[in-house]
């Protein structure tokens, strides 16, 4: 058997009162506002009135958080996996607004269409590429859900839609707990529906 459709959902609000690029640091936990958001994407996904056979989640306490809601409506248990884990950035812990000020720290903007400041764009298609392959094909009949992180759902996009990976993190369309769905026709995946069903967070620290 093999999945139904896949859905990347993106954490609810973080609480973040200094406002720092957290990336993978730990005890970044969500929001009261973000668990409701995380909650409002669970009911998202159950308004399909479709089965989930499989819920992953990235290592983060804010996407561990995020997948209890899932946990709780699909009666599932998340399973970690570090695939679909926020990429690494060297600007980690500090504010980007003050970080970009200081000519010391422009080195990591060299090459952006790698980028030279965190993993490259083309490590993160793949390895996200190569979980929803995996999980596609090991899945019960049903959906799989992985809640992930702005930055690699937003290049798995890009990679679903043969776009170039280089781009400007300003644009990325992937609102705190939106889901971006995909199904798999053969080899070939393709994006079928994005939505924001609690798209009234405050984005602060996303890489």
């Amino acid at each position: 058997m093999t999945a139904s459709r896949l859905h990347l959902v993106r954490h609810g609000e973080v609480h973040n009162p200094a406002r720092v690029l957290y990336g993978r640091l730990p005890d970044y936990h969500l929001s009261d506002a973000g668990r409701a958001m995380a909650r409002a994407a669970a009911e998202h996904v159950q308004q399909f009135g479709r089965s989930v056979a499989e819920l992953r989640c990235s290592p983060l306490e804010r996407t561990q958080e995020s997948a209890a809601p899932f946990a709780e409506l699909f009666d599932l248990t998340p399973t970690l996996d570090d695939r679909i884990i926020e990429p690494t950035n060297v600007f980690e812990g500090r504010r980007m607004s003050r970080a970009l000020r200081d000519p010391r720290n422009w080195w990591h903007l060299r090459r952006p269409s790698v980028p030279s400041w965190g993993e490259p764009y083309r490590s993160v298609a793949d390895r996200m590429l190569a979980a929803m392959d995996e999980r596609w094909d090991a899945a019960d009949d049903g959906d799989v859900v992985f809640v992930s992180h702005q930055a690699p759902i937003w290049i798995t996009h890009l990679a679903v839609a043969g776009l170039p990976l280089r781009h400007d993190p300003r644009t990325r369309r992937c609102a705190l707990s939106s889901v971006t769905s995909f199904e798999r026709v053969g080899d070939v995946w393709r994006e079928i529906d994005y939505a924001e069903p609690a798209a009234s967070g405050i984005d602060l620290g996303a890489v």
